[in-house]
């Protein structure tokens, strides 16, 4: 290959892919555009994944864990209590009372004991979760399907801290599943899966007018509604009013949870309860649903998905985390327009992307998100088996814990939120220099890997160090690998 279509080829591994490995660059080919699109083709699934429980199997597991800890919290309170009236007097003395003191000490670890015996299964999961999902990001030649995965499943985010049992299965089960197929199903996958039902607290949410919200006096909660139309869908600031959140989130009572203790078969799974249903029709963005039951909600998730606002909140997001912080408006609305045609095809729209001279103009400028600046660094020394507790911890580190979002608005893609932390990633790039220092020689990455497409100042500074950790440490924190 000539040196330009040579640099074409990093620049599509960098931009929409995970990074170059070993022999990506040659298994690509002449065609880099060509060999994304072709990478769409392929299907998506984890094969590894059979042995990972559904997230209604993972929350039934943590439910029955905690419990059984509940259960001997008490068990061990009511045997101290037992005790300790056994070795109470009519009057106590000085030295009595202090037994009695130390009693109650020996309760509160007796009882902390007997929670620590039961241990809690969701870490457990999620680190399981975690690891299938970064070798999945290692293993890929091109690492472009796994980045969309990654995109939609920051777009419809939930939170770990809040559902760490399911958060793994939720991206398995609603986002990879639809990440290439029609917005449509994956919008309606992600609103009915338990996880964002929970995350979003729409378990209890039930209309005033309901029989619950009639007898148990409690009320709406419109966090769901808003979150699907100002970050799902339709974006800020594009004509609804809180009226129409408040009649959404009508629409979304009885969207609900399977509790498990109620059903040990089915716990955790998606339901629909009337008795949260508010009754009635409602009117959202001028138009009435009139359906009584969950295809009220469906109906209006269709109605949103093809609005044509969704269309170009879609377009710019998906832009500006693959291209530019601030993306051609060229390129948006040929993606928008992608959208709108295909209704929803989001493998069309991501076709449309890479097939635009738009989306390849601009120099490498974008400065990488942690989790794709780790892997890049993980995935050009050919390590394809990952320790999730030091991958988690070092994107912990870096301020971008897995599956752990701040708030429903997911992770930014612009440099300002992340520039401040880059300090950060030279500790994590120089204990993955000293663990690799024996195996991964930064000549052999700047040759090999990437076909000596790596900026000549950068090439000095590896070739002067001091040593291969330093090396490879300064070649971790170039531009060449910080940004795309």
């Amino acid at each position: 290959m000539s040196n330009p279509a040579r640099a074409e080829t990093v620049l599509a591994l960098q931009r929409f892919g995970m990074g170059p490995r070993p022999g990506s660059i040659v298994a690509m080919g002449s065609d880099p555009r060509g060999a994304l699109i072709a990478e769409l083709d392929r299907p998506l699934t984890l094969t590894a994944a059979a042995g990972l429980p559904t997230s209604a199997k993972a929350f039934r597991t943590v439910a029955d864990a905690n419990a059984r800890r509940t259960a001997r919290v008490k068990q061990a309170q009511q045997q101290a209590k037992k005790q300790q009236m056994a070795a109470a007097a009519p009057a106590m003395s000085e030295d009595q009372a202090q037994g009695q003191v130390q009693d109650k000490d020996a309760a509160e670890m007796a009882a902390k004991q007997a929670a620590d015996a039961v241990p809690d299964p969701g870490r457990p999961m999620y680190l399981q979760e975690a690891k299938l999902r970064t070798e999945a990001a290692l293993a890929a030649e091109i690492g472009f399907a796994e980045r969309l995965v990654w995109f939609w499943s920051n777009h419809f985010c939930v939170s770990a801290n809040k559902i760490q049992s399911m958060s793994g299965a939720y991206e398995r089960e609603a986002v990879r599943a639809n990440a290439l197929g029609r917005f449509v199903d994956l919008l309606l996958a992600v609103e009915g899966h338990p996880a964002m039902l929970f995350y979003l607290d729409n378990l209890e949410s039930m209309g005033a007018n309901s029989i619950a919200g009639i007898n148990r006096s409690r009320g709406l909660n419109e966090n769901i509604a808003r979150e699907i139309m100002e970050l799902h869908t339709l974006g800020v600031r594009t004509g609804y009013t809180q009226d129409d959140v408040i009649s959404f989130a009508n629409v979304m009572t009885g969207w609900t949870l399977v509790p498990p203790g109620a059903d040990p078969q089915h716990g955790g799974e998606f339901t629909f309860n009337p008795r949260l249903h508010e009754p009635g029709g409602q009117a959202v963005l001028g138009k009435r649903y009139e359906q009584e039951d969950a295809e009220q909600g469906r109906a209006v998730l269709r109605d949103l998905a093809a609005h044509p606002a969704t269309s170009t909140h879609v377009a710019t997001k998906l832009a500006r985390h693959f291209v530019a912080d601030e993306p051609p408006p060229a390129l948006v609305e040929q993606m928008a327009k992608t959208f709108r045609d295909t209704e929803g095809d989001l493998k069309q729209v991501a076709i449309a992307m890479v097939s635009s001279d738009e989306a390849w103009r601009g120099p490498p400028s974008k400065l990488k998100r942690p989790g794709e600046w780790v892997v890049g660094m993980v995935r050009v020394t050919g390590i394809t088996v990952v320790d999730p507790v030091l991958y988690t911890g070092g994107q912990q580190l870096l301020g971008e814990p897995l599956w752990r979002p701040s708030s429903p608005k997911g992770y930014p893609d612009d440099e300002a939120s992340w520039i401040d932390g880059v300090g950060r990633r030279l500790d994590v790039a120089n204990n993955l220099a000293e663990r690799i220092t024996g195996m991964a020689d930064p000549q052999v990455i700047i040759e090999d890997v990437f076909a000596s497409e790596i900026a000549p100042e950068v090439k000095q500074a590896v070739g002067r160090a001091e040593s291969r950790q330093q090396a490879l440490a300064l070649l971790f924190m170039s531009a060449d690998f910080q940004r795309r």
